[in-house]
């Protein structure tokens, strides 16, 4: 098994580094840094803090967890997971609370990673992340509703939490601003097909260099970032927050839920980016690089930052393979900063929203929350609801922690119901003539017994199934499997596309009821090809046979 060693992945990838290889991540931060630019301003104002705050963000959290992070593709810097919460803070207490509440995310998320927690993340059910995934994205949309309609709400008007948001979108709706609506359609329009255009140069950029325009030219009565922020192109400078006792323990839930958080969407994009570049991140390192990243973002002006999937994606496509494609990435974000920030006062509100109205779609996942609601158990169909409608009426804090309370009574319950009805042993080939171990396996064909209930706690059994180069079939023998998760079912899926993209067909032996109902339910069976399924290990060895010889 891969060990993860507590080593910063710029230290191990530098070893055989050229110079061919350096052009390409150059080249990858600066074509990332100009993703990065829009999106900073953006998910800055979302959280209700300064623009320039959101690239104090990407400079100097970007740079700190591209050099010690557990991972070679990471880019790192403000995310939309964080915006409302952040909003919510610095509505309470200020900058000194998200200073103070960031320090306290950082300084734990250390900690996370001194004592290995890094594979803990396997305990958070897929139905949760999901759930306050599509939810934190509906609360980004709502709270770019004003921006986009330009509306104007009396003085004194309370918009802290979502549901006051949409309460004075509603009462309010009468003073919408055509202009504004037009501004915001057009750039819209222009981020939905500007990738079917292109995708070297980012549909963001060409929205904000057209809202500016319209509202330049056309003399447009439309807010500008400049129309309500004072616009500074400084370079972030340290600061220190007033530290007391009093203090820390106002924003000490806040620092706990910055930190849980930075956690699941820094590790979650490692794995998106691991099987994107066939590659192992460090779990443990990355947790450390992302506390020292969040402290370093603090102390210099900035807000929370983690791993950002899209970002990660947009480096690994233009060819960036080491933490140096990161570090230029911050680098080129300075001198934007120095040179280009005074014209960002110019981006119109409206642009603004349409950026993060794209943020929020391409981060809802409604495909998935649809395609669970359809298929999974009703278990996990409650846990992914709850924790949606929670993250959206209530915040991420409660929706996370009645999100697992749910998960864990359920899935207690599901797997005291499976155990009582059905039950399963142990298996010992020496004591059962039909032991798999005395049975000829065909060449090129790999087999997998699994025993024990499949859950969101085992799926990194089911990600671990590996294979050689000349594998053309695996069969996986599921007798001893009494139950399966909407997490494992999603696991499995995720197996047979992998084997599918390298011409491996699977096999699958003895599916007990509940796991082939899911499975039925879900559309795999008919995905796999139900002539894959075999009652028993004999029939599937045999179809293994006949597959691997047309091979």
């Amino acid at each position: 098994m891969h060990k993860d060693k507590i080593k910063p992945m710029l230290f191990s990838t530098m070893k055989h580094y050229n110079g061919k290889q350096f052009l390409t991540d150059v080249i990858s931060g600066i074509i990332v840094a100009i993703i990065a630019l829009p999106l900073s301003i953006a998910l800055a104002l979302a959280s209700g803090v300064r623009p320039e705050e959101g690239l104090y963000t990407a400079i100097v959290a970007g740079f700190i967890i591209s050099f010690l992070g557990g991972s070679r593709v990471q880019i790192a810097g403000p995310t939309a997971a964080f915006a409302t919460i952040v909003a919510g803070i610095v509505a309470k207490n200020g900058m000194d609370g998200l200073m103070l509440a960031t320090i306290i995310a950082g300084v734990l998320l250390i900690l996370m990673g001194i004592l290995r927690l890094g594979g803990l993340i396997k305990f958070i059910p897929y139905t949760i992340t999901t759930g306050f995934t599509s939810g934190i994205a509906v609360t980004i949309l709502i709270g770019q509703l004003k921006d986009f309609f330009g509306l104007t709400y009396p003085e004194g008007t309370v918009t802290i939490e979502t549901m006051d948001k949409v309460k004075a979108v509603g009462f309010n709706i009468n003073t919408l601003n055509p202009y504004a609506l037009l501004v915001g359609g057009v750039c819209l329009l222009i981020l939905i097909i500007w990738p079917k255009i292109s995708e070297k140069i980012p549909g963001s950029l060409i929205a904000v260099i057209a809202g500016i325009l319209m509202v330049k030219f056309l003399n447009l009565p439309v807010n500008t970032i400049g129309d309500l922020y004072t616009i500074s192109n400084k370079l972030p400078s340290f600061h220190l927050p007033v530290f007391s006792f009093a203090a820390l323990k106002e924003v000490a839930s806040d620092g706990f839920t910055i930190a849980i958080l930075a956690a699941i969407e820094s590790l979650l994009s490692c794995v998106v980016a691991d099987s994107m570049i066939n590659s192992h991140h460090r779990s443990n390192m990355e947790l450390i690089a992302q506390g020292f990243g969040n402290i370093g973002s603090a102390f210099f002006g900035g807000i929370p930052a983690t791993g950002a999937i899209a970002r990660t994606a947009a480096n690994i496509k233009n060819g960036g393979r080491t933490p140096v494609a990161g570090i230029v990435h911050s680098i080129v974000l300075v001198l934007v900063l120095v040179v280009l920030m005074p014209y960002a006062a110019l981006i119109p509100m409206p642009t603004i929203a349409a950026i993060l109205f794209m943020v929020a779609y391409n981060m809802c996942q409604w495909r998935t929350f649809v395609h669970l609601c359809k298929t999974a158990p009703k278990s996990d169909i409650i846990v992914l609801v709850s924790t949606f409608v929670l993250t959206v009426v209530f915040d991420l804090v409660i929706a996370i922690e009645i999100g697992m309370g749910l998960a864990l009574i359920l899935f207690m319950k599901r797997m005291s119901e499976e155990t009582q009805v059905k039950g399963w042993k142990s298996y010992d080939p020496e004591e059962d003539p039909d032991g798999m171990n005395l049975k000829p396996i065909p060449k090129h064909v790999r087999v997998y017994e699994i025993s024990g209930p499949m859950f969101f706690g085992a799926v990194d059994r089911i990600v671990s199934i590996d294979y050689s180069e000349n594998t053309k079939v695996i069969i996986l023998r599921m007798r001893g499997v009494p139950a399966l998760d909407a997490t494992a079912m999603h696991a499995i899926e995720e197996l047979h596309a992998r084997c599918k993209a390298n011409g491996i067909t699977m096999v699958f032996s003895h599916v007990n009821t509940q796991p082939m109902h899911t499975m039925e339910k879900s559309g795999f069976i008919k995905k796999a090809g139900a002539e894959n399924f075999r009652p028993h290990i004999d029939d599937a060895i045999a179809r293994a046979a006949e597959l691997a010889a047309s091979k």
